[in-house]
């Protein structure tokens, strides 16, 4: 009894790491992709663009991927941001939003993992009298030029080439 007690105990700080790593939205392991075929890793709407991947082939890179715009027209949500500066974490508020696994078609021992994080805001607006959320150009204005712009939820990403390279 005591035995079980303590091995519990010791496994009780190691539960908040288990509980950040599981993401938002769960999803089965990709298609493989071939060498050099651009193709499409996740849409995030709210921010305009679209996660792009490739396996290139080269030992010193081999997945590239990028975020794309969707299109000119499209007004943002939120802001898709380099993961190196964001340095997302949970204690830093941001949650993990999505693992995506894309093997290698090439290489089955090796498989592109992209971990998308994202920064959630809460920014409701307060309501008048008609249940209606306006806003006035001057006082907009006005809190632009005080720097009280509303913040917006952001997105980072991360990648990570799990596996053996093949030869």
């Amino acid at each position: 009894m005591r035995l079980s007690l303590l091995m519990l105990a010791a496994l009780v700080p190691a539960m908040p790491a288990l509980a950040a790593e599981t993401p938002e939205l769960q999803r089965a392991v990709g298609a493989p992709q071939a060498v050099g075929a651009v193709h499409t890793l996740r849409q995030i709407p709210e921010a305009c663009a679209r996660l792009e991947g490739v396996f290139t082939g080269q030992a010193a890179e081999p997945y590239r991927f990028s975020a794309v715009s969707t299109s000119e027209q499209c007004r943002p949500r939120a802001r898709f941001v380099d993961y190196a500066k964001a340095q997302p974490s949970a204690d830093k508020g941001w949650k993990l939003n999505d693992v995506i696994r894309v093997p290698n078609a090439a290489c089955p021992a090796q498989q592109a993992v992209v971990r998308v994080w994202r920064l959630p805001v809460n920014n409701t607006q307060a309501l008048d009298g008609q249940g209606q959320s306006r806003i006035y150009l001057e006082e907009a204005k006005k809190q632009a030029a005080a720097g009280k712009i509303p913040q917006v939820t952001m997105f980072a990403a991360q990648l990570q080439v799990e596996g053996k390279a093949c030869n």
